[in-house]
């Protein structure tokens, strides 16, 4: 069957609420939580990420088609808006719905962003 906008906002509203509580469940934080939409100053799609205090945009993304040029550029602007540290992308793994064995992306410059500010 093919996908439809009404399916598509589903598996993308699927893919939110379970990076969401995965990450509270693992990360213990009862904080972390789908984001409400903001429009267009968007600041990702789960709030309450922090690495060492700084906050940390979350992109999710359940589609067939890697995108992941388009998609990290999405998830740095939602950074910016958030005043995150840096914005990382969620995205679907085919074959399993085990929410930890999915994929996260991110450029290098954001990863060192991240490992910097553990540091700090």
């Amino acid at each position: 069957m093919a996908r439809n906008r009404a399916s598509a906002k589903a598996a993308g509203a699927r893919m939110e609420r379970m990076v969401a509580d995965y990450l509270a469940a693992e990360l213990n934080n009862e904080h972390i939580d789908r984001q409400v939409k903001t429009g267009a100053a968007d600041r990702g799609d789960v709030r309450g990420v922090t690495i060492a205090g700084h906050k940390l945009a979350i992109e999710c993304k359940d589609v067939h088609t890697l995108a992941l040029p388009a998609w990290t550029r999405e998830a740095q602007a939602e950074a910016a808006n958030l005043g995150a540290v840096a914005g990382v992308v969620v995205h679907k793994r085919r074959g399993t719905q085990n929410p930890g064995d999915q994929w996260v992306s991110m450029t290098l410059a954001d990863l060192a962003k991240i490992i910097r500010s553990t540091n700090a």
